[in-house]
């Protein structure tokens, strides 16, 4: 009597890719992927599986997947190792890297109407009053040597303008804080400054009251007067805006030439 055929071994559940008609459906590969890099599912140094891999999990095709790819590869969420041991794999955040990336993006978003003066202002007022409060309650010797060179910083010769150690200044204060995410959403708002203020326009005395301002914000923090900084900073960043007003390129659409 022959023996009753064998069942058939059932597939291993794959995880099918929802596809949306209102998005490209690389894009939705590349956010479930990121989303799991970012959950920490695909740790750093992870190697993902390869294209076809990929495309069967997600059931598309291997250019979407190759697309999708690309994607994160400039998002520098993962990197592409040619050879026998190569692949796709999982890489490291780097905060600089993002930083860059972020003011970039700012920049070219600056030069149309949907960013100017006024939203970058906005953005400082909420931002620095509260680091120069941080600054001044964590402030250690280091700190406070830091804070003070960078607010007697001289100017340089090869930027009449001022704008560099000004800026540097602002950056010192985010730094100081301890805390990486301030620093790294406050340094894009700066290399958007840096490209957007011209040298000229501005005259010694303005910038003297200017270097006064950072003198007593910097003293603010070495004494750990955390109020009085945060008021500082404030006032210092409102008075800053006749002055970025006339030597910035803004669009005029945001009220300032």
């Amino acid at each position: 009597m022959p023996s009753p055929p064998a069942p058939e071994r059932a597939a291993a559940p794959q995880a099918r890719l929802q596809v949306q008609r209102v998005r490209p459906a690389y894009r939705q590969v590349a956010d479930e992927l990121r989303n799991q890099i970012v959950a920490g599912l695909l740790p750093a140094g992870h190697r993902l599986p390869n294209e076809a891999e990929l495309s069967r999990a997600f059931g598309v095709s291997r250019s979407t997947v190759r697309e999708a790819l690309r994607v994160l590869t400039s998002q520098h969420l993962i990197e592409t190792l040619r050879g026998v041991r190569g692949g796709s794999f999982v890489a490291a955040p780097d905060p600089a890297r993002m930083v860059e990336d972020i003011g970039g993006a700012l920049g070219v978003l600056v030069m149309t109407p949907r960013l100017g003066l006024d939203d970058l202002l906005e953005a400082r007022l909420l931002l620095e009053p509260a680091a120069a409060r941080l600054a001044a309650e964590r402030a250690d010797a280091e700190t406070v040597e830091a804070v003070r060179a960078a607010a007697a910083a001289p100017r340089d010769p090869r930027d009449p303008s001022g704008f560099v150690p000004h800026l540097d200044f602002h950056t010192t204060i985010l730094m100081a804080t301890g805390n990486l995410m301030f620093t790294m959403m406050g340094q894009p708002v700066s290399d958007v400054l840096r490209t957007k203020l011209e040298r000229g326009g501005v005259d010694r005395a303005e910038w003297d009251r200017v270097d006064e301002h950072h003198l007593e914000i910097a003293e603010h923090i070495a004494h750990g007067e955390a109020h009085a900084a945060e008021q500082s900073m404030r006032e210092h960043l409102t008075a800053l805006r006749p002055l970025y007003e006339r030597a910035g390129r803004w669009n005029t659409e945001h009220g300032a030439d």
